[in-house]
């Protein structure tokens, strides 16, 4: 860690990055279900390390050291889902395979995270406070925008840090800190 670096301890989370293929496809489907239901604009991922207070030199570096130890893996979509609070208001759900699952442990040792809740690997499609008729509401729009998307298999080659302050639900201020492509061995 930089013994230098004072900056202020801040929010950080870890991303798998899907490829861009798949983001533009699941932009897409985003796109459609803010369009009707609003809510903030992110990045297509699935967050391997949840929110975690920082200092930004010692995250990048964990970041860096995490990934080091990470192969690319493959994901895939089992569902759409409705979840209970804003961060997690529709999403897709990931099969959790060992290797999903491991890469996510292998990566929460390195930030010092330790999970309230078991890991259920997902990737956001809105953010949102909406009833639960909304919900499912949106959740079939999932399914009538891209009809084929419970299935979806894709690589994960790279790893994000990203400054995501939780209490800042318009997400203006989070920002891409580093990206870390993962490497075959």
């Amino acid at each position: 860690m930089d013994a230098g670096d004072q900056s202020p301890k801040e929010v950080y989370s870890v991303w798998a990055l899907p490829p861009e293929p798949v983001r533009a496809r699941l932009r897409g489907v985003m796109a459609g279900l803010r369009a009707a239901h609003g809510g903030p604009a992110f990045e297509p991922h699935a967050t391997v390390v949840g929110a975690i207070r920082l200092r930004r030199s010692a995250a990048v570096e964990a970041l860096r050291a995490a990934a080091a130890g990470v192969r690319p893996y493959t994901a895939r979509v089992v569902g759409v889902a409705r979840g209970d609070f804003f961060y997690q208001c529709i999403y897709l759900l990931l099969e959790p395979t060992p290797e999903v699952v491991e890469a996510s442990d292998h990566c929460c040792g390195h930030f010092g995270y330790e999970r309230s809740t078991p890991y259920m690997p997902h990737v956001s499609l809105l953010y949102g406070d909406l009833t639960d008729e909304e919900k499912e509401v949106a959740r079939k729009k999932v399914e009538e925008i891209d009809k084929e998307i419970c299935g979806l298999q894709f690589e994960i080659s790279e790893l994000a840090l990203y400054r995501t302050d939780t209490e800042d639900k318009s997400l203006e201020s989070w920002e891409l800190v580093e990206i870390c492509h993962l490497e075959r061995k």
